[in-house]
């Protein structure tokens, strides 16, 4: 018989897991998860989608590659914001000449300009092909609804319909169960890759990294942290370091976690891709749509419309965090208000950034610039925005003058700099022409 005098000494333990629980580090994930499905947005699917029907599974290894990479720029990007309590282009024009920040980030806005008129035009496609209708309307609808969510709905509340949406990613796994997959094969090629050092392979490869490590990620997660610290009224790290520890774990997670679900889905994309169009043949792919189409008679309605939903889903997600870093970052730099959380009368100015951005994306759609030549202008502005920002971040993040007792340990700021390596060889292969 169980002792009555037990039960209510088990209570307090009870509640003692569950306060551990909801204090860990993992029950606050939220900037790093966004800033990471945002990056797998309707573009990335596209380069990732060509990766695998061009090479197969043989470019799976640049996820695991990419991973460590982005997780400790992001990471950092999230601890300058959470340390100081402003933003990335506040920062970078306390410290170093107003004129090269004023420049990145009008650099940063063109790049996300072409970035979402790609973006949105697939969107509109892939609407088009799933429910029928004008693809140019499709895209005129995402783009209203997008914009009117950002400009009056509370960012508390416009952030957790994205966590929601984040799930739309789990699509790209869903289509892997209408194929036969090779998992010892696949385990092989990624870590045993058959590698092509050839000009084709370097272009795949350079586009792989300039969607996996983009600029405005940077500027996003920097700003959401301050807008998550607005919604607690929390002060800034260097000047309340009571819960550093904390947080920085906190960050250490989010950013991890976001990361991490970001790459494995970029991996299911190329490995999807592989295990399909490249088997049948189909190596040249455009667009996220046009992969969606190829999958088609390959592995079924299911499949067509799960990559489908799974576009719609990170479109809706990258759009917004494209139009709004850009916002964030030329606010901040000429001295706006501005903030997600703010309404629209209170930041006129950063609110028509965000409009203008899209409304110029959207325009785009109706010239003769085609998705795949905005996706091409977005990665070589990004290219050569991305290497000396990338530098500059770092510096940020090694001054104690900036992080002051808070500054990031050598390993996450010897990946920086693996970082800027990587990306400034990647940059330069751009601008070398292919042999013919």
């Amino acid at each position: 018989m169980t002792d009555p005098a037990a039960a209510p000494a088990e209570q307090p333990a009870r509640r003692t897991f569950r306060e551990r629980l909801l204090r860990h580090p993992a029950a606050r994930i939220g900037p790093g998860i966004i800033t990471g499905v945002a990056d797998d947005d309707p573009s990335g699917i596209a380069t990732y989608s060509q990766a695998g029907a061009q090479f197969g599974l043989d470019l799976l290894w640049t996820m695991p590659l990419t991973f460590p990479l982005m997780t400790a720029v992001q990471s950092l990007c999230a601890r300058i914001g959470r340390v100081t309590g402003a933003g990335l282009a506040y920062n970078l024009q306390r410290f170093f000449p107003r004129w090269l920040t004023v420049g990145a980030v009008l650099l940063l806005l063109a790049a996300n300009i072409f970035n979402i008129a790609a973006d949105v035009a697939m969107m509109g496609e892939v609407t088009a092909l799933s429910v029928g209708g004008n693809r140019h309307l499709a895209t005129a609808v995402i783009v209203v609804l997008s914009l009117l969510l950002q400009v009056f709905v509370p960012y508390h509340r416009y952030v957790k319909g994205l966590r929601w949406l984040t799930l739309s990613l789990l699509a790209y796994v869903g289509v892997l169960f209408t194929v036969h997959v090779p998992w010892l094969e696949v385990l092989h090629r990624t870590f045993l890759p058959r590698l092509q050092l050839d000009a084709a392979t370097a272009v795949v490869v350079v586009g792989v990294l300039g969607t996996t490590i983009s600029p405005y990620l940077f500027f996003w997660q920097c700003s959401e942290e301050i807008e998550d610290m607005r919604l607690r009224n929390a002060p800034a790290l260097k000047e309340d370091p009571t819960h550093a520890a904390g947080e920085l774990r906190r960050i250490r997670w989010d950013t991890g976690v976001g990361m991490f679900y970001s790459n494995l889905i970029g991996y299911f994309v190329i490995l999807t891709t592989g295990l399909t169009l490249h088997e049948h043949g189909i190596r040249d792919i455009q667009t996220a749509a046009q992969a969606a189409t190829a999958l088609r008679p390959l592995a079924g309605e299911f499949a067509f419309y799960l990559f489908s939903l799974g576009i719609l889903g990170v479109g809706l997600i990258g759009v917004p965090v494209l139009a709004g870093s850009a916002a964030y970052a030329l606010a901040e730099a000429l001295g706006w208000r501005w903030g997600l959380e703010r309404q629209a009368r209170g930041a006129l100015r950063f609110y028509g950034v965000i409009a203008g951005s899209m409304a110029a994306g959207f325009g785009l759609g109706f010239t003769s610039i085609r998705p795949v030549k905005a996706l091409f202008y977005s990665a070589v502005i990004n290219g050569v925005v991305a290497v000396p920002l990338l530098v500059l971040i770092l510096l940020l993040a090694s001054r104690t003058a900036v992080m002051g007792a808070h500054r990031p340990g050598w390993g996450t700021l010897a990946l920086g700099w693996v970082t800027v390596g990587i990306v400034a060889l990647a940059a330069v292969a751009m601008f070398i022409p292919a042999p013919h």
